[in-house]
């Protein structure tokens, strides 16, 4: 069978060594040479030549880190690598998935293309804020999705009082997933921006008096979406609030915001490094599941049984 590399990108390191861990081998070894300006040369110090290369890095902020992934992806083909898939547990600019106001670029199909002239043949990712992000594709996307990590954690928590809900319209089928597989109830909050990352009003549909409730969403930001929520929530009469977030984004006050909250506790996922540290927030890796996705890719088997129901 023909050799796999796992590589990585500096900054999503941590997470890649993970993935390496759970699948069994070790890190391909990757040098980032800098120059004075900034200017970066990723060097890949092994061969490659013929072999499945898994380029690890999430596109978070600032830019260099999709810059890497691209130069990493070109380093890989000019090498004579036989397939490579662009590891990107978090894609960055999938907020920008449409033209929502004249004159702005849809970025994510932009990063689209730009991952297909380096040279990649295949992305695997999770949890896109948008699931039509995958046509903006010419090659297989495998979208995985964080479900799994966080029903295995719910499943040993007391959920007798449970109710879930989305933080907004637009996320009602994500939490409807959780909603079904707990056989519990959902709300919806809705909420209407004058502003990116400000919230000018939400009401909550639903019943949530003395419910202990879920906020479920792909990501946190700023975390003003979430913390107005937990706040109406609670005053709607819910006993507690606690969230699930796959990407940390974490910007701005976010910090400050979480901690000053009503949320209980904030569960994400290790796709983007956490800053500093929190007493209300958890996190869950996704190591196992995305070593488990690279094998199946590499043994030509199917991504979606490992989100079938047992």
């Amino acid at each position: 069978m023909v050799d796999v590399k796992l590589l990585s990108g500096t900054e999503s390191i941590y997470l890649a060594e993970r993935i390496a861990d759970h699948y069994g081998d070790k890190l391909g070894n990757v040098t980032v040479r800098r120059f004075s300006d900034g200017e970066m040369q990723p060097i890949i110090k092994e061969s490659v030549r013929g072999a499945f290369v898994f380029l690890i890095q999430s596109t978070f902020p600032p830019a260099e880190n999709l810059m890497e992934l691209l130069l990493l992806t070109d380093a890989a083909k000019r090498a004579s690598a036989g397939y490579i898939t662009a590891v990107i547990p978090y894609f960055g600019y999938a907020r920008q998935d449409r033209k929502d106001k004249p004159r702005v670029p849809i970025s994510a199909k932009l990063i689209a293309n730009l991952l297909e002239a380096a040279g990649a043949d295949r992305v695997m990712t999770m949890d896109l804020h948008a699931d039509q992000i995958q046509g903006f594709f010419d090659i297989p996307v495998d979208h995985l999705k964080s479900e799994p990590i966080y029903f295995a954690h719910l499943e040993k928590q007391d959920l007798s009082n449970a109710i879930f809900a989305s933080p907004d319209v637009g996320g009602v089928k994500r939490a409807r997933a959780y909603s079904k597989h707990f056989d519990k109830p959902l709300v919806i909050c809705d909420k209407y921006r004058e502003k990116p990352n400000e919230v000018a009003e939400m009401t909550v549909i639903g019943d949530v008096d003395g419910a202990d409730v879920i906020l479920v969403d792909d990501l946190v930001d700023t975390a003003g979406t979430l913390c107005r929520a937990a706040e109406i929530i609670i005053q709607k009469g819910a006993k507690s609030v606690r969230a699930l977030c796959t990407h940390p984004i974490l910007s701005g006050k976010a910090y400050d915001n979480i901690n000053n909250s009503q949320l209980e506790e904030l569960i994400v996922c290790d796709t983007i490094p956490i800053a500093q540290e929190s007493p209300k927030i958890k996190v869950l890796s996704t190591g196992k599941l995305f070593a488990r996705a690279i094998r199946n890719t590499h043994e030509h088997r199917s991504i979606a049984a490992l989100f079938d129901k047992e």
